[in-house]
């Protein structure tokens, strides 16, 4: 047998059924190998007796013919802003350091029903609402590519056990980017569900007209195993090697290319020929406004999050790290007139995008500009342009977010310094399934998603 830790979803629950491996070892491996990746801070809380507990409480059922289904005995985790039943629900945050779930979010509990062992709370950013997951209250959360480096946020907890191997699988919430964006500069492959595709009921909210909850795991099939217990809409599928042959990609013209580091453009070029030779069609298509559709996303992301925290704002604002506390406040000088013309400029986006998803299947672009910035580091030279950080890490993946719609991010290569790189599918209402579909396909014929850090 191979390393418990290279294992995906798949081999796991079929080597756990054929008794190959006990699914107590392989919870029990998860947990020691968090335990010696300590120092990568990807974790808040690891509840590490309930997971034994539950793990030997479900081989017994297993041995008993009791198969609770596609995660039965798969270590998982989620991200700290997603309720778990008698566990602490902090959000990353001091504010709710003393706060005990009385209950599970709906997507806990499907991953529960589903046989899925719930091995800890991931690191995150403080209230979601920050793309690096420097938190002041639990650690700075690093890379496991290079543990100078950020995992990205908010879910950079999430990316960065799954890239370590600590889980198989674990959930991020989505609003700007904040799991595609851990998926991309952690080497791991990340789904952002359409809004309102899966329940976000039990989860502590950041912009609630963006918000979502996907998986972040290895690979898509992966990805795919994990959405089909959150969604009422998705469906066990029969994953196996296929091709891109026919499928009509979009790349927005100029936008897709236009101030990315040269190794990020490489990789990009490459993966555009990729497709090609897979037989896919590539037509260019052509979305106007994009040079505003940052501020868009910074008017929504900052208002809507300072209207749930105003309350606290008043009396705990002491609690919130400085850079949360200074976003929130700054929210809150946004003008009603500012935030409907965002609104308004969704509306717009969507319309656009609408149009051209009758005349092409998927657009693609990369997720990110850049490969994992320098812990602290607040902007980054593309060219002869210094762009911010902050800014820089929403330019593509505003797009889906704005437009509520599902996009997915998938590693295509590293950059010289061994740096994961990733790029992005987005696909109109009710398209996961597909998005997912296509990046296995890619998958199945290349290696970039088994890359490992060092």
């Amino acid at each position: 047998m191979t390393d418990l830790s290279d294992l995906s979803i798949v081999e796991a629950a079929k080597a756990i059924r054929s008794g190959e491996i006990l699914l107590t070892d392989l919870v029990a491996h998860c947990l020691d190998h968090e335990e010696a990746t300590r120092d990568l801070v990807a974790f808040s809380d690891v509840y590490r007796d309930r997971a034994l507990a539950v793990a030997s409480a479900h081989q017994a059922l297993l041995d008993h013919g009791y198969d609770l289904g596609p995660l039965h005995g798969i270590p998982v985790a989620v991200k700290a802003n997603i309720a778990v039943k008698d566990e602490p629900m902090t959000a990353g945050s001091a504010v709710l350091k003393n706060y005990i779930a009385g209950s599970d979010a709906d997507v806990s509990q499907r991953l529960k029903r589903a046989g899925a062992i719930i091995i800890g709370a991931t690191n995150m950013h403080e209230f979601a609402w920050g793309g690096t997951t420097s938190n002041p209250h639990f650690g700075q959360c690093r890379n496991p590519w290079d543990k100078a480096r950020i995992p990205a946020g908010s879910s950079g907890g999430s990316g960065a056990a799954v890239a370590a191997g600590t889980v198989m699988a674990a959930l991020g919430t989505d609003t700007g980017g904040s799991v595609r964006l851990p998926a991309s500069m952690n080497g791991v492959t990340g789904l952002r569900p359409g809004v309102g595709q899966i329940s976000t009921k039990g989860v502590f909210p950041l912009a609630w007209s963006m918000d979502t909850v996907g998986p972040l795991a290895r690979s898509a099939e992966d990805c795919q195993a994990v959405f089909s217990v959150l969604s009422h809409q998705a469906r066990q599928v029969a994953w196996g090697a296929r091709s891109l042959k026919g499928a009509r990609i979009g790349l927005i013209e100029g936008y897709g290319f236009e101030n990315l580091q040269p190794d990020v453009e490489a990789a990009f070029r490459a993966l555009v020929k990729a497709f090609e030779d897979m037989g896919a069609i590539i037509e260019i298509v052509a979305i106007d406004g994009l040079d505003v559709a940052v501020d868009a996303q910074v008017i929504v992301d900052a208002a809507e999050p300072s209207a749930v925290h105003a309350p606290w704002l008043a009396d705990k604002a002491a609690q919130y790290g400085e850079d949360v506390r200074i976003l929130l406040h700054a929210g809150m000088t946004f003008t009603a007139v500012e935030y409907l013309q965002a609104q308004r400029y969704r509306t717009y986006l969507r319309d656009q995008i609408d149009r051209h998803l009758k005349n092409v299947d998927v657009i693609l672009t990369p997720t990110l500009p850049f490969t994992a910035p320098l812990i602290g580091q607040e902007t980054i030279m593309l060219g002869n342009v210094e762009e911010s950080t902050l800014t820089g890490n929403m330019r593509f993946t505003c797009i889906p977010s704005l437009s509520a719609l599902p996009a997915i991010s998938f590693p295509i290569g590293v950059d010289s310094l061994n740096l994961p790189i990733g790029a992005q599918l987005m696909g109109g209402d009710g398209s996961e399934e597909q998005l997912m579909q296509l990046v296995a396909d890619f998958q199945a014929v290349t290696e970039f998603h088994r890359m490992r850090p060092r």
